[in-house]
């Protein structure tokens, strides 16, 4: 059974509740990542970056991680997750302000980054499966030996209303967006942005993005069906393997287009942002701006706010991005 999808009075809830215990990101313009922009084909455009990369954890998902936690109703056993790296370290970070044990389940050969990040934050970590997919079946098991509670990546309403927070402070902060973009995994950071701004902003497009390479949430909203799909990008926060009943529910009803870029579109986004921005963006974070770098004709003479959703790049990713020679433009 889907969730029932939580409200504005339960994102007010949140902001209340997480007082204190995350970042009030920065909304931020770059003259040299218009510039970007312009030079990719997308004119007259002015970009806004909401930068989730400077978040607690290094990224979005600790919103919601702490929403849940601080809620006080986790069992004694604590909590049992999967993840690539993010939504990992936002729970075992949670946890541990509530003084729980967290067991994250990830798949083999994760972003060391973000595996170190999660056994630094006193979680225990168990790589198994090639994939998120596989990931999560295990978790599953574990939990259902231990008592703990199974927090899933996305069909979680205190997730969505924690990570919509961040939403929130942008409209408040920026005044005259007309797009917002935001990259989707599970789709917890796009279905919060649709929940915020059809509440408060409704003359705001909120624009889904995800990696071509693991297109299961665009498909799924897409046919208007929960479908699998095969997991091959580079991004592991857009590596998801199937929908999720409750994000795409919110999709459904708020988001207005739905996008892919490949993962060379991303490392030039992550080059972007280095080199005009001054800003450190993993695959993820920089999809958004892939998006509109990708797709100048759906952007062209509008204030376009990306969110950045975060910063937690691994060595490689960074050479990678590095080496990238611009923005790309379809033919």
């Amino acid at each position: 059974m889907t969730a029932q999808p939580p409200t504005l009075s339960d994102v007010l809830a949140a902001r209340r509740r997480l007082a204190g215990h995350v970042v009030r990101t920065p909304a931020t313009t770059y003259p040299a990542l218009d510039d970007v922009a312009h030079a990719a084909g997308v004119t007259a455009t002015r970009l806004v970056v909401k930068h989730e990369n400077l978040q607690r954890t290094g990224s979005f998902k600790v919103r919601g991680a702490l929403n849940l936690a601080l809620r006080g109703d986790l069992p004694a056993g604590g909590i049992v997750a999967y993840s690539t790296g993010n939504h990992a370290q936002a729970l075992a970070h949670a946890a541990r302000q509530v003084d729980l044990p967290c067991t994250v389940v990830m798949p083999r050969d994760p972003n060391p980054v973000k595996e170190r990040a999660v056994r630094a934050l006193g979680a225990d970590v168990v790589l198994h499966g090639p994939d998120l997919t596989t990931a999560a079946a295990h978790a599953g098991e574990l939990a259902a030996e231990s008592g703990a509670r199974l927090v899933s990546a996305a069909d979680e309403p205190d997730l969505v209303a924690g990570v919509a927070t961040a939403t929130l402070e942008l409209l408040e902060d920026t005044d005259d967006l007309d797009v917002l973009v935001v990259p989707v995994g599970g789709g917890s950071g796009a279905a919060a942005a649709c929940l915020v701004t059809t509440a408060l902003a409704p003359h705001v497009e909120v624009i889904g993005v995800q990696a071509a390479g693991a297109p299961a949430a665009h498909d799924s909203w897409r046919t208007g069906q929960l479908v699998t799909r095969p997991i091959a990008t580079r991004a592991e926060g857009l590596a998801t393997g199937r929908g999720f009943a409750l994000t795409q529910e919110l999709l459904r009803a708020g988001l207005t287009d739905f996008l892919l870029v490949d993962d060379d579109a991303i490392s030039q986004a992550q080059h972007a942002y280095l080199t005009a921005g001054r800003t450190v963006a993993e695959g993820a974070g920089a999809a958004a701006l892939a998006a509109v770098l990708a797709h100048p004709a759906r952007f062209a003479g509008r204030r376009v706010g990306v969110m950045c959703s975060g910063g937690n790049a691994s060595s490689d990713e960074l050479l990678r991005a590095l080496t990238s020679t611009g923005a790309t433009v379809p033919a």
